[in-house]
């Protein structure tokens, strides 16, 4: 596993959203900043859709480019706005310290190596440096964070890269993740829960009991935080805290901080915590202020339907750092991909590991299914035997992560990173009436527009899919008549000393 230059007790170089701007702001081309004001409504994410949001994004946008910070947010003076850190996966190595092709592995390898979280003093507490409260005249999300609004038709602001951290009321176990957050009043956000979030399970625990849900959400924090909430089941089963990837990935403990006002914990070096609890019982329409209809745009690059009635956070108080830095994303952006894909990738390496080790040499959970509905997986056939293996490989990535959609199989010579090659593949190694596989009727990821009973009579309630196998690779027997054209190995930068090929 790939780590830091550190040890012990020393400061990871990135262990915070600040250092991770620092070490961006050295590398050419990474981090970009404006003066000029931006308004948080629509303006703000319709900037960065051209600057570098990439994903899925209606088109044009750039695939790449470089996060940014806007340092002049219309009606915050003392706010700047970041946005985009993770979205390329070049940026996230080196965020991680780690090749971008081999992040995938160096998350399987934390999970296996866990470092818990521990509870600091309030001297380490940099994210309770200014407090407000709720009780205080004058209290209000909607002027106290400059929380965006992603297009004109959003159902209202949204806190989209808060990490929200709650305990199992009956066992203690936590569980921290991502979830939508619309600002809806002054004291209060919706939160929608996607069905099988562990969050929620806590919730429905304490709403039997008729209790609220402490909660913090934590805004702007260590990059490897971010990634590392993102695992899902059943890598990281109920009462597994993902912190624990976090602190494996820093050799280091995330350190979290006690709330002031509820009973649980943040992580203290949060730009941003949002401390309160999900109210039992109450429900609210997630369109309540707009009618729009609509949510927020959404990880497959449509915006999504507003929920009718979804659980409430009470808001108690908001705490900052001094001269806060509120960290943003663009819902369909790269990346969305980044958080949520290498994760998926360490899920899938790691199952299928386990059932056949060296035949699975790489897996790219792809851009264009936000990380979560397409993974391209490299495999490698050495004998007659591993014939039908590949498609074993696949059906093991659709159990260890479930949203999973669509698997496109390709050969070790095949470039899982390079769409081109990918379809290349598919072109001259793919015949539809044998090479594809189809498993109707199985539930996934229920922001898929297309699963819908009108899309296809195999679909019988909203929210199943039919799970596809691409396979790809040349049958084992054959393999002889597939070799790709051998070019001579040279080394270029005799003839082009300045040449570096392309990472990703």
């Amino acid at each position: 596993m790939a780590h830091n230059d550190h040890s012990g007790d020393t400061e990871p170089r990135v262990h915070d959203l600040r250092s991770a701007l620092q070490v961006l702001g050295d590398l050419p081309g990474e981090l970009v900043q404006t003066s000029v004001e931006v308004d948080p409504h629509a303006e703000l994410s319709g900037v960065y859709r051209y600057v570098g949001a990439g994903g899925t994004c209606s088109r044009p946008t750039r695939r790449g480019g470089p996060a940014m910070i806007f340092n002049k947010v219309k009606g915050f003076p003392d706010f700047r706005v970041a946005i985009g850190l993770l979205g390329s996966r070049k940026r996230v190595g080196k965020l991680l310290n780690c090749e971008p092709k081999k992040l995938g592995f160096l998350l399987k390898d934390a999970v296996l190596n866990p470092i818990p979280p521990v509870t600091v003093g309030k001297e380490k507490a940099q994210c309770q440096e200014v407090v407000h409260l709720a009780t205080e005249p004058g209290f209000d999300l909607r002027t106290l964070l400059p929380a965006p609004t992603n297009t004109e038709e959003d159902a209202g602001p949204y806190v989209t890269m808060g990490l929200c951290y709650a305990a199992d009321p009956e066992t203690g176990e936590h569980d921290v993740t991502i979830h939508r957050l619309c600002v809806q009043s002054k004291d209060e956000l919706s939160m929608w829960l996607t069905p099988g979030r562990h969050i929620d399970a806590f919730r429905q625990k304490a709403e039997a009991a008729g209790k609220p849900l402490p909660i913090s959400v934590s805004i702007g924090v260590d990059p490897a935080i971010y990634v590392a909430a993102c695992f899902e089941p059943p890598t990281t089963p109920l009462g597994f805290d993902e912190l624990n990837v976090a602190g494996a990935l820093r050799d280091k403990a995330v350190e979290l901080s006690n709330c002031l006002t509820v009973n649980a914990r943040a992580i203290a070096h949060a730009e941003i915590v949002i401390e309160g609890e999900l109210l039992p019982i109450v429900r609210v329409r997630e369109d309540q202020n707009t009618d729009t209809g609509k949510a927020m745009p959404e990880f497959p690059g449509y915006t999504g339907e507003a929920k009718d009635a979804i659980p409430v956070i009470k808001v108690k108080a908001i705490t900052h750092r001094r001269n806060p830095i509120l960290q943003t994303t663009v819902g369909p952006g790269e990346e969305h991909v980044n958080m949520a894909g290498i994760p998926t990738e360490a899920s899938i390496l790691q199952m299928v590991e386990r059932a056949m080790p060296g035949k699975l040499l790489n897996v790219y959970a792809h851009n264009s299914g936000g990380g979560k509905l397409l993974a391209v997986m490299q495999f490698k056939k050495s004998a007659p035997v591993d014939e039908g293996r590949q498609r074993q490989a696949a059906l093991l990535a659709f159990s260890s992560f479930p949203e999973l959609k669509h698997v496109i199989l390709v050969d070790e010579d095949v470039d899982i990173f390079d769409t081109d090659d990918v379809l290349w593949a598919m072109q001259t190694r793919y015949q539809g009436d044998v090479s594809h596989v189809a498993i109707p009727g199985v539930r996934c990821h229920p922001l898929d527009p297309s699963q819908i009973p009108e899309y296809s009579p195999s679909i019988l309630e909203q929210g199943a899919s039919c799970k596809t196998i691409f396979d790809c690779t040349v049958p084992f027997k054959l393999k002889h008549h597939f070799e790709r054209s051998k070019f001579k190995e040279v080394d270029v930068r005799r003839f082009l000393p300045d040449f570096v090929p392309d990472e990703i």
